[in-house]
């Protein structure tokens, strides 16, 4: 048994009716299975959360198309790597031989002179790029190249996925079958594992492991007790990786500069991208400081910018730095709030129409049918205020914005109760 290969590698499915989840993509008749099955495969990214069979995918397409793999990981790969497959791939066509598919593990990690180096093979055709990535393409891969590529959404796998694993890995694997297995309670199982398959095959594995007995019987206690005390601290591609960037973003929120700094700690000692640090400090300081204190968006911005350009170790100083001062900032969230309000309102009323005093008259007709008329250009009017109707007549009187109750927000509302008195009743 020692010298068999992980539960999660054993049972990795080897054909698309085999593969677990992501039904949209590649069950009958969906998009990404008619390209395979047609054979005409464009370049792809695939987006998703960790575990969900990214690479397993990548692998059963070029295996379904009799393609050569080619894989790298970003995070141990350089331009020189990226050259020198593509070097393989330029023999192969000048063979006449089939084209490889190129899969690269966290493209985001790539950076932009490490993704130019695609670019040439990619247009060619020398290869066929399938990158993956659980952070957002648009922000983290190039243009350039994302307009080359087909960007496909993998969903977390759902309980009945998870379950399904599990039973197809009592019945078909070579050790687990010999065993007497009963999941009495399944509840832990799934939340340690965080929808992460690969995770779930691993725990599961190892508390198998823990047993001398062929029958084994699974309560959550069970569980909890046998794989709590042999997780690791951090996974950053995990769902432990998550809970601390909850623990993080929660510590800011709540004032504490102490929790912030422990949980940034244990990111940092852990390996976290410190620019997924970066840009989380940057909603924050939108979506819980906002305008109870503008200076924190400006000073998450320059973090982020400044983590760009000069990377760790010394970056750590920069994000401790912004971390305290987030921290400690006055707290609103009516930034947030009110745009949701906003939106709710557009969607509850749909397009109602611009007042006519609103629109633009550029036109004579424009101007006959009343376009501009009535509408008070503010800066002719003292305190460059003039009292006007800014809303379409059917919501006209609601307040969408409810200051926060902060030192900033406070003079806000008091500027806003003088402008507008009863109007939006602040």
């Amino acid at each position: 048994m020692n010298n068999l290969p992980p539960l999660a590698e054993r049972m990795r499915p080897a054909s698309l009716d085999d593969y677990v989840g992501q039904k949209h993509l590649v069950g009958p008749g969906a998009v990404l299975r008619k390209a395979i099955e047609s054979g005409s495969l464009p370049s792809m990214i695939f987006w998703g959360p960790p575990g969900v069979g990214k690479t397993t995918l990548a692998y059963i397409i070029s295996q379904s198309l009799y393609r050569p793999f080619f894989s790298l990981s970003a995070i141990n790969s350089g331009v020189k790597d990226v050259r020198e497959v593509i070097e393989k791939a330029s023999l192969l066509k000048e063979q006449g031989a089939t084209l490889p598919v190129l899969f690269i593990d966290e493209i985001h990690r790539f950076s932009k002179s490490q993704q130019d180096s695609l670019l040439g093979a990619v247009e060619r055709g020398i290869v066929t790029l399938i990158g993956a990535t659980t952070e957002n393409p648009s922000f983290e891969v190039i243009s350039a190249l994302l307009s080359r590529c087909q960007v496909y959404v993998l969903q977390p796998l759902d309980e009945s996925d998870l379950l399904n694993l599990l039973n197809k890995a009592m019945k078909e694997d070579e050790v687990l079958k010999e065993k007497s297995i009963t999941i009495k309670e399944h509840e832990a199982l799934l939340r340690l594992s965080g929808g992460d398959a690969r995770k779930l095959l691993n725990i599961f594995e190892l508390l198998v492991n823990a047993f001398d007995t062929k029958k084994i019987t699974l309560t959550n206690d069970v569980v909890l007790e046998h794989v709590q005390q042999n997780m690791a601290l951090y996974d950053k591609t995990g769902e432990n990786h998550y809970d601390i960037i909850s623990a993080f973003i929660k510590s800011m929120r709540g004032s504490d500069p102490n929790g912030a700094l422990y949980w940034l700690a244990r990111m940092i000692v852990g390996g976290e991208d410190p620019l997924f640090i970066a840009r989380r400090m940057l909603i924050l300081a939108s979506e819980d400081i906002g305008n109870a204190n503008p200076n924190a968006l400006l000073l998450a911005q320059s973090c982020f910018e400044a983590v760009n350009k000069i990377g760790m170790p010394e970056s750590q100083l920069i994000l401790s730095q912004t971390a305290i001062y987030l921290a400690t900032s006055a707290k609103s969230n009516s930034a947030t709030t009110a745009i949701g309000e906003a939106i709710a309102l557009v969607k509850q009323h749909g397009d109602l129409p611009v007042p006519l005093h609103l629109r633009n008259a550029p036109t004579k007709l424009m101007k006959n049918l009343g376009y501009s008329k009535g509408y008070k250009y503010a800066h002719s009017f003292e305190g460059n205020f003039a009292d006007l109707d800014f809303l379409p007549e059917a919501i006209r009187g609601t307040k969408i914005y409810n200051p926060g109750n902060n030192a900033k927000e406070n003079e806000v509302k008091e500027k806003l109760k003088k402008l507008w008195g009863n109007r939006y009743k602040y």
